[in-house]
């Protein structure tokens, strides 16, 4: 393709529905630009995949994206992918700038009070060495908990569907969250999966005492911009070409309806 950068999309990939958070913040603050929203619904979800499998499978999908699209850049809100194989993505295709999303653990430690943090995030992101190595870096002089859960990111896609979800089952993921020591309590939970915003406002309801649920989706979309080229001509295109690319092909009625929601043309 002869796409200036301004014509060239940006790829916004997660392995479900929960990189919408994400997607909603770049699109507000880079009106400017087209959106090819990908969705790896076939792997869904990542959480509890073998990671070697994963990561061949996620760098074999961009192989064709990459080709299909020729993005300007590209987002990875999923935290999962991300801290497992950004790099390989990058060395794989040098051409192209790739955003990726960690768990805001660096953030976290800076806002806290009590210096009591909770990480929700999957399995996978839980064990992942990169995530450790963040609290080694910059949260040594907080108390930091990591909890992964198994069902969340299904709760959530769920809960986004219109399914009716159980408040009991609910409660207990987010429970371990939630820890006293020496008088203090947990004040910051991380929200280290892009779904898990997607349920903020029930886990604001079941909480059993208020904290700040860290969402990161402002400030991946505040990096995206600051390595994008200015739009030289000025156009702004029209947002009703965004689409979203489902890796199944088939994409459920609610799932279409709510991608519509989003201003996004299911193809």
């Amino acid at each position: 393709m002869n796409n200036t950068a301004s014509d060239r999309p940006i790829i916004a990939f997660d392995s479900g529905i929960g990189g919408l958070t994400v997607l909603r913040e770049a699109r507000v603050l880079i009106p400017d630009r087209r959106f090819v929203y990908i969705a790896d619904d076939a792997g869904f979800p990542y959480g509890d995949r073998e990671e070697e499998a994963l990561k061949q499978r996620i760098i074999g999908l961009f192989d064709g994206f990459i080709k299909t699209y020729d993005p300007e850049i590209v987002i990875i809100p999923c935290n999962t992918a991300s801290t497992l194989v950004l790099d390989d993505l990058r060395k794989a295709f040098p051409a192209v700038p790739f955003v990726g999303t960690v768990p805001a653990i660096k953030p976290a430690a800076e806002r806290t009070s009590s210096g009591l943090i909770s990480v929700l995030a999957t399995p996978g992101t839980v064990k992942r060495a990169y995530t450790r190595d963040l609290i080694q870096s910059f949260a040594t002089k907080c108390h930091v908990r990591l909890v992964g859960s198994q069902t969340l990111a299904r709760m959530a896609e769920m809960h986004m569907r219109g399914d009716k979800l159980d408040d009991a089952a609910l409660l207990d993921e987010i429970m371990p969250c939630f820890y006293e020591k020496d008088g203090k309590r947990t004040d910051i939970v991380v929200l280290a999966c892009t779904h898990y915003p997607l349920l903020v406002n029930v886990f604001r309801r079941l909480a059993p005492w208020p904290v700040d649920w860290l969402d990161p989706a402002e400030a991946i979309a505040r990096r995206a911009l600051s390595l994008l080229k200015p739009n030289v001509d000025g156009v702004e295109p029209e947002h009703g070409d965004d689409i979203a690319v489902f890796t199944s092909g088939l994409p459920d009625f609610p799932t279409r309806r709510l991608l519509q929601g989003f201003g996004l043309n299911p193809v």
